[in-house]
């Protein structure tokens, strides 16, 4: 069992910065895959961008540019720094742990984006 604790969310202004970050402890691969999900009200969960253990990332098209995924192995941590955070941006992020056919999801944390 993973157990995935997110922090980081929270209300900021169209243009302005968040930082999110995951832990993740309990049953931890080496090799695994970590990243973030996002959810608005009324929409399908959507990726937002995973990295591997050897540094490999994947963005999705609508952050690329502004959003950096990042990950401290060493921590079992992931991280999200968000620039330029646009309204269409507001959502709740879900961390999520990935090994083989295994998917751990966190509790989510908001995101608004809002003057």
């Amino acid at each position: 069992q993973v157990q995935l604790v997110e922090s980081g969310g929270g209300l900021v202004q169209p243009g302005g910065s968040l930082r999110l970050s995951c832990a993740a402890s309990g049953g931890i691969f080496r090799i695994n895959r970590m990243g973030w999900y996002r959810q608005a009200p009324g929409k399908q969960r959507e990726l937002v961008a995973t990295i591997t253990t050897d540094k490999r990332s994947n963005y999705a098209d609508s952050v690329k540019g502004r959003f950096t995924i990042s990950k401290d192995n060493a921590k079992n941590t992931v991280y999200l720094q968000m620039n330029n955070l646009k309204p269409e941006d507001t959502a709740v992020y879900y961390c999520q742990y990935h090994y083989g056919p295994l998917d751990y999801w966190g509790q989510g944390t908001q995101v608004t984006v809002a003057s």
